[in-house]
């Protein structure tokens, strides 16, 4: 069977809803909510903090960091588990060293996740931000990226994916303008699951965060950071516990080593559970064909959107430039009342913001459906 045209909805839980918000929250399979009932029943029946229980957790967390190093093509133990991409934004933010001449590299300003934004704002009272001019679709020359690096350049930091307009950002050759002049941190929550394969070390970056509940298909309240071994001494944990940390001459502290260095407290065993099960049910899809479905059902709607009289498309027109994201407006037409009224009909987008522009925001996953996009554009034609 072709893989565009294949139906998996069964996989997944029962609805009457149309859902095309994946770039937000994404749908669990079915086997990832068996897998978090089947562990909390495991879990309290051998008692939650019981000398069997450290063995049992400590393999469930063993096996999320092996699928998603697997996912990344990284090592293991730089996989650090949090509950959203937005943690681990703030251990770069926080923990880096900066004196009055530092000064860090951003993009698009307001253009960008406030997740991606705000914590590096926060900092243009100890040090320079130096923020990147963008066209319409995100995108920046990387001449003036090149320009904008000096000797106080401490951190670049980049979404790889935009969560407004979809576009992808060549992380691989900004990385080849960064590399050994500063720290390199890539927000990677809207790729990680949706464009194919990744291979974190062809990023050549430092760190990145992404989270579990988007792309992956995991539960709320997981989230993923990347750490590469050698660059874990430049960040300070913001937080210390006795999960990472140990004492010794009874009043001097040391760090464990990565991953537990971050890790200070860390105790949602069921949500990794249902995370590492999501995981293994994608791998086993295919990343190369979870991106090449949505390709074409994102390829789909933009096509069937065009035909619309008076309809406004956003991001680039290369199918390889974008995500699944599809963004649009009508003229005339209000986006949040557009939104709400497919919502009365069962069909869930999205209202988010390109600069001060209201837009509406699909984002179909692999599990979505041809005949969904078609009963969502005839839904859109009669707005």
């Amino acid at each position: 069977m072709n893989l565009e045209s294949k139906d998996i909805s069964a996989d997944f839980p029962k609805s009457d809803k149309i859902y095309l918000n994946n770039a937000s929250v994404s749908l669990m399979p079915l086997q990832s909510i068996e897998a978090m009932n089947d562990f909390l029943l495991s879990y309290n029946s051998i008692g939650p903090d019981s000398k069997d229980s450290e063995p049992f957790v400590t393999e469930k967390l063993r096996d999320v960091r092996k699928i998603i190093s697997k996912i990344i093509s990284c090592q293991p133990d730089e996989v650090v588990l949090t509950q959203s991409t937005t943690d681990g934004i703030n251990f770069v933010a926080n923990g880096l060293s900066f004196d009055e001449k530092s000064n860090i590299i951003i993009r698009g300003m307001s253009h960008e996740h406030h997740s991606n934004f705000y914590p590096w704002i926060k900092l243009k009272e100890r040090i320079s931000i130096k923020d990147l001019p963008i066209d319409k679709n995100g995108f920046f020359d990387l001449n003036i990226l090149e320009s904008f690096i000096d000797d106080n350049t401490k951190l670049v930091a980049l979404s790889h994916a935009l969560y407004n307009t979809g576009s992808i950002l060549p992380v691989k050759e900004i990385a080849k303008i960064v590399k050994e002049k500063s720290s390199f941190f890539i927000d990677a929550a809207q790729t990680i699951g949706c464009i194919g394969d990744i291979d974190v070390s062809e990023f050549n970056c430092d760190f990145m965060s992404f989270n579990g509940s988007k792309w992956l298909c995991g539960p709320m309240g997981t989230g993923l950071f990347y750490c590469n071994r050698k660059s874990s001494e430049l960040l300070e944990p913001q937080t210390i516990g006795g999960e990472s940390a140990i004492i010794y001459d009874e009043t001097n502290l040391a760090f464990k080593e990565l991953p537990d260095k971050f890790q200070t407290g860390f105790r949602n065993y069921v949500g990794i559970v249902g995370l590492e099960s999501s995981a293994k049910y994608m791998l086993d899809f295919g990343m190369k064909n979870i991106h090449k479905k949505n390709q074409y059902l994102s390829n789909l709607f933009r096509e069937e959107l065009s035909k619309i009289p008076n309809i406004i498309l956003y991001g680039p027109e290369d199918q390889d430039d974008r995500t699944s994201i599809v963004s649009f407006n009508i003229k005339g037409l209000d986006s949040q009342e557009m939104v709400d009224k497919l919502e009365k009909q069962n069909i869930v987008l999205a209202v988010r913001e390109i600069m001060e522009q209201k837009i509406v925001r699909a984002s179909p996953h692999f599990f979505n459906s041809e005949t969904e996009i078609l009963q969502v554009i005839d839904a859109i034609k009669k707005l």
